[in-house]
This record gives structure tokens, C-alpha cells and sequence, in this order.
């Protein structure tokens, strides 16, 4: 299974924001904007405007670093978006929302969707009384997705529940003491709270 396994403190400074990619960590003094919110490297502090190019890419790179994906596995997903209808940019956040593994990070299972990717991957996590580990997994309305009975992970569990770090989107519902959730409806755009431009990440992929 492919992924980024560099620093990832350093993507948030990058980005300008946070990205939410450490857990518990990000919600201290210790997140690194907090400390140097300013890009990374040597001429972090003296980058000049960006053009139009150089803003449609900080886009692209902004949503794929939010949902831990890869060039590769995120072309893919606009690919996929392009031949549905509607609105290609819209068709790609709902995408992206519905994997499993963000699922599990938005019903507050885990502090992170790097962790909430490892609870899938280990097999901790269930959609509708089936064990699924494949984090990119596409929940659909109805869906329930629960920790297993068996799992390790319920005190962790517990503790990323209870400490209440994001507001669950209304087109998910919570059982925390249950630890299970539902996929009461699919996501609209006005559900996905993130801070991407994806028209500019239409234009980047259209040129």
C-alpha cells in the first residue's frame, strides 16, 4: 500500500494551514504552524506571489495532502469524477469523502485519516457487519460502519470519541457509545468543509 512517509508537519507549513495530518499533536503548541508559520526550506520566508499556475497546483496539492493520497491514486479519482455528471470539482470532494478511511476520521474513530487508514488497513473496522480493510473503500447511503467487536482498539477508540476534536457532518450519524456510524445520506458540497478550490484543480487537469 502506497503512501507518503516523510514529515508531515512540514506539508502543513507548506500549505499554509492545517492539515490536521498529526493527530492530537495539531490541536497543541506543539503543531509546527503554530511555531513557524511560514513555508519550509531556505527561501521559505522570501517566496514572491505565485501565479495562476503555481495557485491551481497549491490547490491540487492541498486536497491531495488533506486525504492522504498519492498523484497517482488522485488522478484517478478525477478521472472517475470527470465521467459522472454534474460538476466535475464537486464530483471529485464527494469522491474523496465517501472513502472509508475518511469516514472513520469524520465519525471521530480516529485523531487523524492516517490513523483512521490504519484502523482499515488492520482490519478494526467493519461496514455493514463485514470486516473491510481496504481504506479507499467507497461507503454508499445506508452504509453502517462500525469498530469491530473484536477489535484492540476500543479504548483508543473511546478516547478519540470523547475528546470531541470535530463537529461529525450531517450526512453522517453517530453511535458513540456503539461505536458505530451511519451513512445517512451521500455528501453535498455545502457538507464538505475543507478549504479547497476545486474548480482550480479542474483547470490544472485541464490544461
Amino acid at each position: 500500500m502506497a503512501r507518503y512517509t516523510g514529515a508531515v508537519c512540514r506539508l502543513c507549513r507548506r500549505e499554509g494551514l492545517k492539515l490536521f495530518l498529526k493527530g492530537s499533536r495539531c490541536f497543541t503548541e506543539k503543531c509546527a504552524i503554530e511555531r513557524r508559520n511560514y513555508p519550509p526550506g531556505q527561501h521559505g520566508l522570501g517566496r514572491s506571489k505565485q501565479s495562476p499556475y503555481a495557485q491551481q497546483l497549491r490547490e491540487k496539492q492541498r486536497a491531495k495532502r488533506i486525504y492522504g493520497l498519492l498523484e497517482g491514486q488522485f488522478r484517478r479519482y478525477f478521472e472517475r469524477a470527470e465521467r459522472e455528471r454534474g460538476v466535475t470539482g464537486e464530483n471529485l470532494l464527494r469522491l474523496l469523502e465517501r472513502r472509508l478511511d475518511n469516514v472513520v476520521f469524520r465519525l471521530g474513530f480516529a485523531a487523524s485519516r492516517a490513523e483512521a487508514r490504519q484502523m482499515v488497513a488492520h482490519g478494526h473496522i467493519q461496514v455493514n457487519s463485514r470486516k473491510v480493510s481496504l481504506p479507499s473503500f467507497s461507503v454508499k447511503g445506508g452504509d453502517q460502519v462500525q469498530l469491530r467487536p473484536t477489535s484492540t482498539l476500543q479504548e483508543r477508540v473511546a478516547e478519540n470519541l470523547s475528546a470531541g476534536r470535530g463537529q461529525v457532518p450531517q450526512w453522517l450519524e453517530l453511535a458513540a457509545a456503539e461505536k458505530r456510524g451511519t451513512v445517512r445520506s451521500l455528501p453535498l458540497r455545502d457538507d464538505i468543509q475543507i478549504p479547497v478550490q476545486e474548480q482550480l484543480i479542474v483547470e490544472l487537469y485541464s490544461k
